[in-house]
């Protein structure tokens, strides 16, 4: 009897290893999920395993008695002996568990039914033969946390989609937030900023909050922020302390400078020519400890105030790092050439080299050039859209910046007007323009959302908008060119009414500026005016978008007419063949509606010149449909034009400002190295112990 029971224990040991030995030769690199994995669970499986391999073994002696062969075993592997050595088999059996047990006591993510050595000896697993390269050894995010990851289209093989992939061995640990928690946009995303006015029935849309921007923060490596406006205390909560970031600014002399502010903080602030002008950029490059690179353009302020009160608009794009550098030709020009080109115009390279040369020297980012060849930049869609300040001369400078550029990138991505079309250009404005302004005792520069715009400023940024050359526009006449009609452009800025009746009333206007009289004067485009209303309630928008669709040419061709026009441009080739699938794009980011953000021509159509005040940043997205179009506006489509006698734009006086309550105002600290600015935008202090300038201020 004890002999048939040793057998049976010997049987189902034989079966169970085989049995475990089938499933580790076909998956050994099966990924499990950790959250499963308990070790009561494993302990139930072995027993379970146990007693069906005890059950099939029962059946099978008793069907063959005495006789019974041994069962067969994988190549390779040791037959077991016969009952004559049962005894033995019965003490290993008790052995086997207790093998189990002590292992999964000391090493609990090996699986010790894998790594069993292919012999069905009871070794213990030899670390330097057969390392954790079973169930445990590769471990993923759950189910949960890769489709967030995959919110996008389906990634190409160069662009990892799990989140988890990003993490290799050696690249440091995870947060505590993990994978599962972030959202990753590997193909751009555009949504408005949270917002605490808005109407929750209206706001039904996806959002961005800074905090879900950079979270988690704990993983960001290295960061490069730039805004108009800081502050700072705020914005160094945002980051973990010993994240280095180095701060682009605006410096009120024009002066470039770096400084070290906080601890592992850096700010630095490009030349302005005589200081006239600004450093307006907004936009963040956030390098994660997993190699991942998140591009952020924003029309943001980096104070609560935008991020919380006013509607703004973000567009973000992860990008994945290569396996290995990839070198690109000098002369190409893309998205990521045209972000080296912003930093280095931003005085960041010697703020990194600072870095890299004290605290910090194992940054991901050792050079502005390695931005190109170490990260993938292939699924992004976008152009980039930068104004450097400064004089631009000649054609291959000039379409470089400006709105020579926003040519140049609509070209790029067949967005120009097509045959039989037109263009139709709404422009959110935030224009810049400058009158004093006094307020508790120190002196300011106010500034003027309604710029000084001429017919020939307007018809050379229409032209370039419709994705054609200025050259033609360059040699016509000056005195031709301004005595042109002002082209059908929608100006979308918000009336007086308007500011009243938003949540935030006039107070809340301070964002927005017009001097009466500019508003008054007697060659003021005010026909092309339009109202601008959010469409998530009564709240004021900070965003600066400009949309461009393509519609019908408004004519009297009659149908014969028509056909033939058609007929004559099939027969003109494909040159509108890209341009023929968009609806339209739309361009998002910091400039204004104006000839300081954009730029200004001049010269010659074979020696063209371009002078531009301020640096700017923004992206251009094509859209390929109606919906599109109407997705990515944030104000109601079609705006209402002005009325005139009874709709004026909004003018913020120096009295409507005085009402504002001082203790809103931030202050600077005494004595520390923090730059801070009021929720309006204006400075307060550029260091300890010195006096405000006069300085061009505007929340823009």
């Amino acid at each position: 009897m004890d002999n048939s029971m040793d057998d049976d224990i010997a049987r189902a040991i034989a079966l169970s290893l085989q049995e475990s030995n089938s499933r580790s030769t076909t998956a050994p690199h099966e990924v499990i999920d950790l959250a499963t994995d308990d070790e009561d669970d494993e302990d139930a499986r072995f027993q379970a395993e146990l007693q069906r391999a005890i059950e099939a073994s029962k059946q099978g002696t008793h069907a063959t008695a005495a006789t019974a062969p041994q069962p067969t075993m994988p190549a390779g592997t040791h037959t077991f002996p016969s009952s004559s050595t049962a005894p033995v088999l019965s003490d290993r059996a008790k052995m086997e568990q207790e093998r189990i047990a002590r292992l999964k006591r000391l090493h609990p993510d090996i699986d010790p039914g894998v790594n069993r050595a292919a012999d069905g000896s009871d070794d213990e697993v030899d670390g330097g033969q057969q390392p954790r390269d079973a169930k445990r050894q590769r471990i993923s995010s759950s189910r949960v946390g890769a489709r967030r990851a995959n919110v996008s289209a389906p990634v190409s093989s160069s662009t990892p989609a799990p989140a988890s992939t990003y993490r290799g061995a050696g690249q440091g640990a995870a947060s505590s937030s993990g994978a599962a928690s972030r959202n990753l946009y590997f193909d751009g995303e555009l949504r408005q900023t949270a917002n605490k006015h808005v109407d929750p029935q209206r706001d039904r849309r996806p959002v961005f909050r800074l905090t879900d921007i950079l979270a988690p923060k704990e993983d960001i490596e290295f960061a490069i922020v730039s805004a108009f406006c800081w502050s700072y205390q705020w914005m160094y909560g945002m980051f973990s302390p010993d994240t280095p970031v180095i701060a682009v600014d605006h410096d009120p002399r024009g002066n470039a400078t770096i400084k070290a502010i906080l601890p592992n903080w850096i700010r630095t602030t490009p030349f302005l020519r005589n200081g006239f002008g600004c450093m307006h950029m907004k936009f963040m490059l956030l390098f994660y400890k997993d190699g991942r690179l998140r591009v952020v353009v924003s029309t943001a302020n980096l104070v609560e105030y935008d991020w919380r009160d006013i509607e703004n608009s973000v567009w973000v794009q992860d990008i994945p790092k290569r396996p290995s550098p990839v070198n690109h030709p000098a002369n190409t020009e893309d998205f990521a050439s045209a972000m080296v080109r912003v930093l280095h115009a931003l005085n960041v390279a010697p703020a990194l080299i600072n870095m890299l040369r004290n605290d910090h020297p194992n940054l991901p980012l050792q050079r502005l050039e390695d931005l190109r060849s170490h990260w993938d930049f292939s699924r992004v869609k976008a152009a980039l859209v930068p104004s450097i300040a400064g004089k631009h001369e000649g054609w291959p400078k000039v379409i470089l910046t400006g709105h020579t550029r926003l040519m140049k990138a609509l070209l790029d991505m067949e967005a120009i007007v097509p045959k039989e079309k037109e263009l139709a250009l709404e422009c959110q404005v935030r224009p810049i323009d400058a009158a004093p302004l006094t307020l508790v005792g120190l002196t300011y520069v106010q500034g003027s959302s309604i710029g000084n715009y001429s017919t020939t400023w307007v018809n050379e940024f229409f032209i370039s908008a419709r994705g054609e050359s200025t050259q033609s526009w360059l040699e016509t006449p000056r005195t031709r060119r301004a005595k042109a009609p002002y082209p059908a452009i929608k100006i979308l800025f918000p009336t007086a009414q308007y500011v009243r009746d938003s949540v935030l009333g006039e107070s809340g206007g301070g964002t927005m500026f017009c001097r009466r009289k500019q508003w008054e004067g007697a060659n003021f485009p005010r026909q092309l005016f339009h109202q601008t209303r959010s469409k998530r309630g009564r709240v004021l928008m900070h965003s600066k978008m400009i949309l461009g669709t393509f519609k019908d040419k408004t004519g009297t061709l009659d149908n014969r007419q028509r056909a033939s026009t058609a007929s004559n441009s099939e027969r003109d080739g494909n040159e509108d063949a890209g341009s023929a699938k968009l609806a339209g794009w739309a361009y998002v980011g910091s400039h204004n509606f104006t000839p300081s953000a954009w730029g200004t021509l001049s010269g010659s159509g074979f020696n063209p010149v371009l002078n531009i005040n301020n640096y700017e940043l923004g992206v251009v997205i094509p859209l390929h449909s109606q919906e599109e179009v109407d997705r990515v506006t944030c104000w109601e489509r079609p705006p209402q034009k002005y009325v005139a006698g009874r709709d004026e734009p909004w003018a913020m006086s120096a009295q409507t400002f005085g009402r504002v309550d001082k203790s809103s105002l931030d202050s600077k600290e005494a004595g520390s190295s923090i730059y801070v600015r009021d929720r309006f935008g204006f400075g307060v202090g550029d260091e300890p112990g010195k006096a405000n300038r006069k300085r061009p201020i505007v929340s823009e």
